[in-house]
């Protein structure tokens, strides 16, 4: 009932343990507290906060509008509905060095698991879109080492991302890989791999976890868990699917009440109140407090 049972604490402790597995873990992004609920009843390993998301979430493109106060607050509602760990985007780390010690210290008390700080120029944009930038590697780099020197909880992640590939090539990543490691990445993020040979070449380069980034319409071929694990990743993330997904539901839906002035061919499409409620857990307010919280489920109602 309410929120999760398990500490933040736990969380990043168990997140460490599942990654020192070698098992490949998949974390699809979660654009409501309540999708969390569902990737958890689904059986996934993690929850992803994508800076994207968020952004169009407040009907905004991704090009560095969101704020840390933004996205520690969504990061916030969705890691306490969930016993799964949350990794958050966290952009730049909204500003220099210092800015990114404090955005560090705001996540980790907003609950997460993880996040990751890319090396892209302030404002950033969307790392699969053309015309990106990158910090020189000394500011990158300074980025990593401060976000690693300001946690608290040494069990929090800190991933680095870098977007150099689309810019500077391979051997690019590669390097800035390997330099973000020694500043005390625990993870490598590299952004908009062309073929599943350039995420070997990473794996290659670092003994720390590799992610890849499965978003639909991007850079990458939309890879296979076998295929992924087959080259050493270790995490991938589907960003925004589940957002795409759901508006992609609503605009035919929306089609439908337009022209047919109902719903009722959309119906079979939709998720019933039973399953709403059993999502919810009714049952447990029911019976934490009868007197104030009846909510008796009537499966016929749909």
């Amino acid at each position: 009932m309410l929120y999760a049972t398990s500490t933040p604490a736990d969380k990043r402790r168990l997140f460490r343990e599942r990654l020192a597995s070698g098992d490949l873990l998949q974390l699809p992004g979660a654009f409501t507290p309540l999708s969390a609920k569902l990737i958890e009843k689904k059986g996934f390993d993690g929850v992803y906060v994508s800076g994207a998301v968020l952004s169009a979430e407040l009907g905004l493109p991704d090009i560095g509008l969101t704020t840390l106060s933004e996205v520690a607050g969504r990061s916030a509602q969705i890691a306490r509905m969930t016993e799964l760990p949350v990794l958050v985007d966290a952009d730049t780390g909204f500003g220099e060095p210092m800015n990114v010690a404090r955005t560090v210290q705001t996540l980790e008390d907003a609950g997460v698991a993880g996040l990751h700080i890319e090396d892209q120029v302030n404002p950033k944009r969307c790392g699969h879109l053309d015309g990106k930038a990158v910090v020189d590697r000394s500011t990158a780099t300074k980025r990593i080492r401060a976000a690693a020197d300001a946690r608290r909880d040494p069990d929090l992640l800190i991933m680095a991302r870098t977007d150099v590939r689309a810019i500077e090539g391979l051997d690019a990543a590669v390097d800035r890989a390997k330099e973000f490691v020694d500043a005390g990445a625990d993870a490598i993020f590299p952004e908009a791999m062309r073929d599943l040979a350039e995420f070997e070449a990473i794996r290659a380069a670092v003994d720390v976890p590799v992610l890849a980034n499965m978003t639909e319409f991007g850079k990458s071929d939309l890879f296979t868990t076998a295929q992924l694990r087959d080259v050493g990743v270790n995490l991938v993330i589907y960003p925004v699917s589940l957002l795409r997904l759901a508006m992609g539901a609503a605009m035919r839906a929306l089609d439908t009440l337009k022209d047919d002035g109902s719903l009722s061919a959309e119906v079979p499409n939709m998720q019933t109140r039973a399953e709403l409620y059993e999502l919810l857990d009714y049952e447990s307010y029911s019976s934490f407090d009868a007197g104030v919280f009846d909510f008796t489920l009537d499966d016929n109602r749909g």
